[in-house]
């Protein structure tokens, strides 16, 4: 092979790997254009798909925040109606407490003045039991003479004291007897009988209970509960018919039975 042959040869040898070369370039290089496409596609499938679970969130949430607005509404408009309604049912009752103490008034003004204007309640007298001078019977002293001075919320306070620092006291039964009185001349009707029973129920032997049946029944006329008021007096006078506060039932139960 001539000189000239050999440089053909080389020549087209190096033409070939060149091709060659050249071909497998442009297949790695679209290799990659192809991965790095493929990569940008699947990122954007993704925020697309992200975008679109978003805006499918929104539009939930954007229709549970106008279904929440709409119940707030409704709540707001059945919150009106009840305060409306309330306001109804508190006048209705102002109505009726104050057509009750009408009747109380017109009920006691009526005993009073078939009584001749006498009082209604038997007042707070000295202790059943003979007094010392411990502590505690000056305990008692102090809320017996604010009875006797017509102060009665000093004397309900001092009693109510009295009962829960001596529990145990032979002075319980007056002291009981001093609280109802108190709270009835503080218009404390039902408290009035609570004390009063309270004193039934634990001394039913004292010789207080005929005074407080006697309140009890007063406390019923005041709160227009005039058949337990007869009742009451019916049965005080039938076991303590020589009490000091018969005469008083006696006239009281005569009255009651004349009011229809």
């Amino acid at each position: 092979m001539n000189t000239l042959q050999k440089s053909l040869f080389v020549g087209l040898s190096f033409l070939t790997l060149s091709s060659h070369a050249a071909l497998f370039d442009d297949t790695e290089a679209r290799k990659k254009i192809l991965d790095v496409q493929t990569e940008a596609q699947a990122g954007h499938d993704a925020q697309a798909a992200e975008i679109e679970g978003l805006k499918k969130r929104v539009t939930i949430q954007s229709r549970g925040l106008l279904d929440m607005q709409n119940e707030i509404e409704l709540l707001v408009q059945e919150v009106a109606q009840l305060r409306g309604r309330l306001e109804v049912a508190n006048h209705a009752l102002e109505t009726a407490e104050q057509r009750q103490k009408d009747l109380y008034a017109d009920t006691d003004a009526r005993i009073r003045r078939l009584e001749g204007g006498e009082s209604t309640e038997a007042g707070v007298e000295q202790p059943t039991e003979p007094m010392d001078e411990t502590e505690e019977a000056k305990a008692y002293k102090v809320a017996y003479d604010f009875s006797q001075e017509a102060k009665h919320k000093e004397a309900f306070a001092a009693f109510d004291a009295f009962l829960k620092e001596y529990p145990d006291s032979k002075l319980v039964p007056d002291a009981l007897y001093g609280l109802g009185y108190s709270q009835f001349a503080l218009r404390s009707y039902k408290s009035s009988i609570v004390s009063q029973e309270k004193l039934l129920g634990s001394y039913p032997d004292n010789a207080k209970v005929p005074n407080a049946m006697y309140s009890i029944a007063n406390s019923q006329i005041q709160l227009g509960q005039v058949e337990n008021a007869k009742k009451m007096l019916r049965d005080l006078i039938a076991k303590h018919p020589d009490a000091g506060v018969i005469p008083n039932a006696k006239k009281r139960l005569k009255v009651l039975e004349t009011i229809k």
